[in-house]
């Protein structure tokens, strides 16, 4: 999977970063490098989603897909 990261600077210093395709995916570094490892703890996080956290009816299904 490729996702598209928008990096900012930070006014007080450092840098932001947010991932459009997933709504409030965003974190912070004060290097560049510190950012990059960061982004990937954000994504991972915000992408892991317990499904006992979800309603889930006799009627729905739950699929597990690559992308």
């Amino acid at each position: 999977m490729k996702l598209k990261v928008v990096v900012h600077e930070a006014e007080e210093g450092g840098y932001w970063a947010e991932v459009p395709a997933i709504p409030g995916c965003a974190t912070q570094g004060d290097s560049f490098d510190e950012l990059l490892k960061n982004i990937y703890e954000a994504v991972e996080g915000c992408l892991s989603v317990d499904i006992k956290d979800i309603a889930v009816s006799g009627k729905d299904k739950v699929l597990e897909i690559a992308v």
